[in-house]
């Protein structure tokens, strides 16, 4: 699943449905959210927090620590962006209103995350949890790889 540059249009569509989710929701969808969102969204890759924060103190320079974890809390309750635990950041999840997915793969050199829907893996991975004795804690499944162009470009191929 390649990559591709999302345009202004794209960009703004995404936030639109974000807006459009959580008023559906009765969820408000604050300034400082909207702007982690959209820096999230316009990086099309994964950001660790205190990168957002650098970010956001260009536009809000009493930014805090805390400011940005509350706004990373509501956006993954709400679905409008992914934690990933392998690389410790957030990606925006970029098909909020379309079909859900259920796996994760992220580039652990760049931050690159593709989205995908993998159901009959999904069922086979969620089988043997169970028969480990253990339950899926999310219906997302996170898979740590290296893209294709860091890959590519890395000198230990």
């Amino acid at each position: 699943m390649p990559i591709h540059v999302l345009t202004p249009q794209a960009i703004e569509q995404q936030l639109h449905n974000a807006e459009q989710l959580c008023k559906q929701r009765q969820k408000r969808l604050t300034p400082i959210r909207k702007q982690v969102l959209e820096l999230l969204i316009r990086a099309q890759r994964s950001l660790k927090a205190y990168e957002l924060l650098d970010q956001i103190k260009t536009i809000q320079p009493n930014a805090a620590p805390p400011t940005v974890y509350r706004a990373l809390d509501f956006l993954t309750e709400e679905g409008l962006i992914h934690r990933l635990d392998a690389i410790n950041a957030w990606t925006a999840c970029v098909d909020v209103a379309g079909e859900p997915h259920d796996l994760l793969v992220v580039c652990t050199q760049c931050g690159a995350v593709a989205e995908m829907r993998a159901p009959r893996l999904s069922e086979q991975i969620n089988d043997c949890i169970l028969q480990a004795g253990f339950a899926l804690a999310s219906p997302e499944t996170e898979l740590r790889a290296v893209c294709l162009q860091c890959h590519q470009s890395s000198p230990h191929k």
